[in-house]
Order: C-alpha cells, then sequence, then structure tokens
C-alpha cells in the first residue's frame, strides 16, 4: 500500500507539473496574432502524417534518419510497456499484461531490442556533438544550457534505457528461481547478456535491483515528460500541430497586408472609388513584426517547436559564406523571448507590462535579418516545417514600413524603382539603349 501510495503521488505531481507548464506554452503561443489557414484538411492531415509520423524529411541524410528512427520507434513503441507499469503501480501488480502469453513474449522481446538500438543511437548521437564536433553542432547559439540540454537527453534516454534492461535480467532471473511474486512471462533476447552480471545475488538482492530499477525507470520517465516541456525535445509532441498549420503554398510566397494592397490598387488605377474604410481587425497595429505579439500564432509555435538540429543553418547560404545570419538562431531567440514575455506576464498577474525590449534588436540584429537571401533553404530543410524566413521577413517589413530602414543598397533599389520604374538608375527612355547597334 506503501508503495502504491508513493507511485499515485509521484504520477499526480508530474502530471501537475507537467499539465502546469503546457498551459505556460500554450498561452505564449496564444500570445501570438490570428492567421488565416488555407488548404484543405485532407492536404494537411497527409503532410503531418508523412513528414511528423513518417520522418519523411529526415532521410535527406541517411545516417542521422536511421539513428533517429531507432530513437523515435523506440520512444513510441516502448511506452507501451509504460502502460503495464503505470497499472502496475496503481494495483500493486506485476505483469499484468502477461496474460497475452506468446504475444506478451513477443512485446517484451521487441522492446529490449528497441532498448538496445536506442542505446546504440544515443551514443553515436553523443559522439557526433561531443567527439567529433560537426560544424552545425558548434555554432554559437548553441554555446551554454543548449549544448548541455541536447546531452541530458541523450544522457537520460541511455539509463532509463539500460534500467529497463536490467530490469529485466534480474526479473527474469527471479523467474527461474521460482519466486511467488515473479511468475514466467515476457521474453529477454537482451536482457540475458545482462544476468550474467547479477548471477550470484541472493534472492532479496535481485528483488532490491529488479524493483530499484523500475521505479528509476517509471519515475525517469514522468521527470523526461516533465523535463521535456522545458526542452527543445518538445518538438516530440508539437511536431504533429506544427505540420498540419504548416504553410501548403509554395514557400516563396509571401502574405500580402490588405490595407497596402488597396492602397497600391488605388495607386495604379486613379480612376477606382476610394473603397470603403477597413474594419477595425484589418487594420494592422503596426506593419511588419517588432516584438512577438506582432507575429502569427503560428510562428510561435515553430519556435516552440524547434529541434535546434540545425539542418537549417548547416544548408543557409548566407550562413555557409560567413555571414552572422544563422536560421536556427532566429527560432531559438523568437522562443526565448516569447519565454521571457511569458515570464513577465506571470510576474503582474497575466497583464504584459511593456519590459523595454524587443525580439527585434534585443535578440535578433540588423545585420542577421539583412544576411537574409530569402531562398527558403531553411524551410526545405527543416524536418518539421518550420519556416525562418517568415520571422525574417516580417521584421524586415518592420524596418521598412515603419522606421524607413534598410541598407544602402536596398535603399537606392526602392529610389529606383520610385522615380525609373525599374531597379537600375536609368530612365525608361533609355532602358534599351544598351541594345543599339
Amino acid at each position: 500500500m506503501i508503495a502504491q501510495a508513493s507511485f499515485l503521488i509521484l504520477l499526480t505531481i508530474a502530471g501537475f507539473l507537467a499539465w502546469k507548464r503546457f498551459r505556460f506554452v500554450r498561452r505564449n503561443i496564444l500570445i501570438g496574432r490570428d492567421t488565416p489557414i488555407t488548404g484543405n484538411a485532407k492536404d494537411r492531415w497527409k503532410t503531418m502524417l508523412l513528414v511528423a509520423l513518417g520522418q519523411g524529411k529526415m532521410f535527406s541524410r541517411p545516417l542521422a534518419a536511421v539513428m533517429h528512427l531507432f530513437i523515435y520507434v523506440g520512444f513510441v513503441i516502448i511506452n507501451i510497456e509504460v502502460i503495464e507499469i503505470l497499472i502496475d503501480g496503481i494495483f500493486g501488480t506485476h505483469r499484468i499484461l502477461s496474460f497475452m502469453g506468446g504475444l506478451y513474449d513477443v512485446l517484451i522481446g521487441s522492446f529490449e531490442i528497441l532498448a538496445l538500438l536506442v542505446i546504440v543511437a544515443c551514443v553515436v548521437f553523443l559522439a557526433r556533438r561531443n567527439v567529433l564536433h560537426l560544424l552545425r553542432f558548434r555554432q554559437r547559439e548553441l554555446e551554454g544550457w543548449p549544448r548541455t540540454d541536447a546531452n541530458v537527453i541523450l544522457i537520460i534516454e541511455i539509463l532509463l534505457m539500460s534500467a529497463f534492461l536490467t530490469m529485466n535480467a534480474a526479473d527474469g532471473l527471479l523467474q527461474m528461481s521460482g519466486h511467488v511474486h515473479y511468475h514466467d512471462a515476457g521474453s529477454f533476447p537482451v536482457s540475458r547478456f545482462v544476468m550474467p552480471g547479477l548471477d550470484g545475488l541472493s534472492e532479496g538482492a535481485l528483488v532490491a535491483v529488479e524493483r530499484f530499477c523500475w521505479w528509476f525507470h517509471i519515475a525517469g520517465i514522468l521527470a523526461f515528460i516533465v523535463y521535456l516541456t522545458y526542452s527543445k525535445h518538445l518538438h516530440i509532441i508539437l511536431a504533429f500541430p506544427n505540420t498540419w498549420y504548416s504553410k501548403l503554398e509554395p514557400a516563396g510566397t509571401f502574405t500580402n497586408l490588405d490595407s497596402v494592397t488597396r492602397e497600391v490598387k488605388l495607386m495604379l488605377d486613379p480612376q477606382a472609388n476610394p473603397p470603403s474604410a477597413a474594419p477595425a481587425s484589418d487594420t494592422p497595429q503596426r506593419f511588419g513584426a517588432r516584438d512577438v505579439f506582432d507575429l502569427s500564432w503560428v510562428q510561435l509555435m515553430n519556435a516552440y517547436s524547434c529541434t535546434e538540429c540545425g539542418r537549417c543553418t548547416s544548408e543557409c547560404p548566407a550562413n555557409q559564406t560567413g555571414k552572422l545570419l544563422s536560421p536556427r538562431k532566429i527560432m531559438m531567440d523568437t522562443r526565448d523571448r516569447l519565454e521571457e514575455v511569458g515570464a513577465c506576464m506571470d510576474q503582474h498577474g497575466g497583464v504584459w507590462q511593456d519590459d523595454g525590449k524587443s525580439l527585434l534588436r534585443d535578440y535578433i540584429t540588423e545585420e542577421e535579418l539583412w544576411a537574409c537571401t530569402t531562398c527558403n533553404a531553411c524551410t526545405q530543410a527543416c524536418p518539421v516545417n518550420i519556416n525562418p524566413m517568415e520571422i525574417i521577413v516580417d521584421l524586415r517589413r518592420y524596418l521598412i514600413m515603419e522606421e524607413s530602414k534598410s541598407p544602402e543598397s536596398i535603399t537606392s533599389m526602392f529610389n529606383n524603382i520610385e522615380n525609373n520604374g525599374a531597379p537600375w538608375a536609368m530612365s525608361p527612355a533609355e532602358r534599351g539603349s544598351w541594345a543599339v547597334g
């Protein structure tokens, strides 16, 4: 009864902390402005199934894709075993699903093989990050906590899978010893290689090992559920809605402001009757984006969905030529600013009090924004369909339309378009002179 009560308390605490954090994240995402969701649901479900569930975009890099698939499938399938642990913990039973007989043996055996593959994949990923020092894992935005976070998660997964295999090894030995509580159940194709290391322990010691690993495994999983809400691994959950709401139109399609479109149409056709005043909801508070409040809630969900894998940055031509821009940093900066805004709101009873900061300049510099070529390589590379370019364009739009700030080369182009009808510094009458003769 004490063990069951302790388990229920642990489950309740983990559930409450995860629920509280999810509420915080959801509130932060909904800070963003509303945005129309176009396209039909069928295409969106297809995108989600192919990209989020099917890991479709991961396989552009086969080695990383296979290793990630081991972890992903292991995480999903081994959690079926967690259902049994939860039932056993609540009711004080042991291997309650063993009534399935041969099917149960197949399941446990499959779980063990997947657990081993997860360990192998995590070791490979740790080596890639800390021994091979791949370039995309040495970018400045990963200094400090982000790099530690990635290593912590990989180590936790290794420990959880090791505890699972050790638990099964002790369980198997206790079954062979005829212990009354450990009835014959399960198949142990991997943990049987761990059994020799436990052979020779007394029955009481084996029970202690099995119980310790059982508690470590379930407590670790519950702690992991809470931890991932603070970690980049929140993408495990958000990848599904993020891909569902991702852009279905061609990646380079820009979102025009209706108020600006109306003005342009009037300029092109002076005879047209001016439209009636636009509804208040159609009039933007500002042109473009200066802070997270000016971004859409989909863009803010993008920020929380970022896996920090760096594929976007490794494909970015500006970054590859030594420019300051890193699309991954754009998303991480947006998330960090959103976290700061959310914490500030919590301190003031859920009401925003201006803290004198903004996403633009305090987090993302003008130099980074103007380095972008808007080629969409980052969007194409992202395994969960995040679009850093849209945030960059919105921040640029604010600089130009609100502050009239742009690099000299772009300002010259604007002036030429206004005066000459083309980007070049020549009058329309002389535009064809180069072809004379």
